[in-house]
């Protein structure tokens, strides 16, 4: 999952390393501009990206409003690097993970009955806490399987902070935070946890959602001796280099608003001329902060344009059929619960009134705030080395542009200038073609099928990172899951009684699946 973020992002995730969509005229497309430290800031702020608190107040309760299962947190000395065998590389930092044993089906000894599975969930870009009380579909299947649940915190994220509180103060220290060196972690106290449980021969399957979901297919492609199989759901491993076309994202928001009402479509599409107008001199923008309820007069028109963005982008990621609170408190459907509001004004309202109604939904469904931070201070302008603002600057670069069909001024996106961008901040240029080099994705069904394995990929069309995910099957056990209607690794939330059978059928195949993974595994051990 992406983290209020996201997606988390993720936030998106990624809306670190996009073109910013600006505010200007639609029938030119306004150029990269380069990512200022006050707004990669303010977007992982707003996003969640950088909270070391979210996991901690979710820990108590599910994403569904239910009680959690609980888990114990356990901490595991991991190496730095693992990759060189400089003097640094053995420096060890403490890896947070969490386990919960409720289920588990123990090693009997010898002659007794096999030791449950490992169901282990590969931590993204946030504390574990946060994705682990977000990803109830493990709790629910562990008593069918028997199984140890572990959930185990990305590098450089929550507390797994390889050098405490220094870790963000330079390109040395922030180097190690890497996909590759996050899997080796992964492998390591996978194979040193069973160990300790005596259940070396227990089978582990990996799950992940979003960035989480990347990792969990690379994990099993990477280290296919360690995990049998990988549910990787809304992991956009496709949204690299040239192979999704780089206006997919944002087209497909702007689907989802339209197919509830070309009038809501109609009406975001027309917001960012009039934002830009009104947002022109400083009496603009005093009106301005005072339509959107701001908690300081903002500088920018465009503050409000990404305050905005955000909105509407995230509440069609996680365009739920049931109430959540995965991002923000929000109801079942909210895409069309924002149209029903924009739609609810008279024809010759206020444009701004209209968006502004509806943006609130997404930021104060609840009515508890008094005020929208839509601008933040820049209390560090030099650089912005947060954990996903790096990782969207070195390795995770996923190339967005808008175009004239999208509800979203248009832009453009270039890597030159992305580069350049990420240098300013960050003081070290982007691998943009890495990603493919190390994992692949050019052709995947043809590669993938000559030696790939046991991949759920499953995505939900509503959500906008599904265009970059894998969604026709590629063998008889590396399947496609696809929902017309499903959204943001849906499937990895708790049940409730009033999912849709859709979604009910998705979980019960994605189930069938994974036992029979586990049944092949041990006629092959027997």
């Amino acid at each position: 999952m992406v983290a209020p973020l996201l997606e988390l992002l993720s936030l998106l995730l990624i809306l670190a390393v996009s073109p910013e969509p600006t505010i200007a005229a639609h029938s030119k497309p306004k150029p990269f501009r380069p990512l200022t430290p006050l707004r990669m800031q303010a977007l992982l702020r707003r996003h969640g990206r950088s909270s070391s608190s979210q996991g901690s107040k979710l820990v108590a309760a599910a994403a569904d409003g239910t009680a959690a299962n609980p888990f114990t947190a356990h901490y595991f000395p991991q190496e730095l690097d693992h990759f060189t065998f400089t003097p640094n590389a053995s420096m060890v930092f403490y890896q947070k993970y969490l386990v919960n044993d409720t289920f588990w089906r123990r090693p009997a000894g010898a002659g007794g009955a096999a030791a449950g599975p490992l169901f282990v969930y590969t931590g993204n870009e946030g504390d574990i806490e946060w994705f682990a009380t977000n990803t109830g579909f493990m709790f629910d299947i562990a008593p069918k399987f028997g199984a140890l649940l572990v959930f185990i915190e990305h590098r450089f994220y929550g507390e797994s902070i390889p050098f405490g509180n220094n870790s963000d103060n330079s390109a040395e220290t922030m180097g190690y935070l890497t996909s590759t060196q996050a899997l080796a972690d992964f492998a390591i106290l996978i194979t040193s946890l069973k160990q300790n449980l005596s259940a070396e021969a227990a089978p582990v399957v990996v799950f992940g959602g979003s960035y989480g979901g990347m990792l969990a297919s690379w994990f099993r492609l990477k280290y296919p001796h360690v995990a049998i199989g990988a549910l990787a759901s809304s992991a956009p491993i496709l949204q690299f280099d040239y192979i999704t076309p780089w206006n997919s994202f944002y087209d497909a928001i702007s689907q989802d608003y339209k197919s509830e009402s070309l009038n809501c479509f109609s009406v975001i599409k027309a917001t960012w001329d009039v934002l830009d107008e009104r947002g022109s001199d400083d009496k603009g923008l005093l009106e301005l902060s005072k339509l959107f309820r701001a908690c300081k007069t903002v500088k920018y028109a465009d503050s409000i344009g990404d305050w905005l963005e955000t909105a509407f982008t995230y509440t069609a990621m996680v365009d739920y059929p049931t109430p959540a609170n995965f991002l923000e408190n929000l109801p079942a459907y909210p895409v069309k619960e924002m149209c029903k509001i924009i739609d609810g004004f008279p024809a010759n309202a206020d444009i701004l009134e209209k968006v502004f109604a509806a943006a609130s939904l997404y930021y104060n469904y609840t009515g508890d705030l008094t005020c929208n931070q839509i601008e933040y201070e820049d209390t560090e302008t030099t650089h912005v080395l947060s954990g996903w603002g790096w990782q969207a600057c070195t390795e995770m670069i996923m190339p967005m542009t808008t175009s004239n069909e999208s509800m979203f001024p248009p832009s453009t996106f270039s890597y030159d200038e992305s580069s350049d961008a990420c240098f300013q901040s960050n003081g070290v240029r982007p691998r943009p073609h890495w990603i493919t080099t190390e994992y692949g994705g050019y052709r995947i069904d043809k590669v993938l099928k000559r030696f790939g394995s046991n991949i759920i990929f499953s995505n939900g069309m509503r959500d906008p990172w599904s265009r970059g995910g894998v969604l026709k099957n590629i063998s008889s056990s590396i399947v496609a899951l696809v929902t017309e209607k499903g959204a943001h690794h849906l499937d990895l939330r708790y049940a409730t009684k009033d999912d849709p059978d859709w979604v009910v059928e998705q979980r019960r195949q994605e189930v069938e699946i994974i036992q029979g993974w586990i049944d092949r595994y041990h006629q092959d051990m027997a």
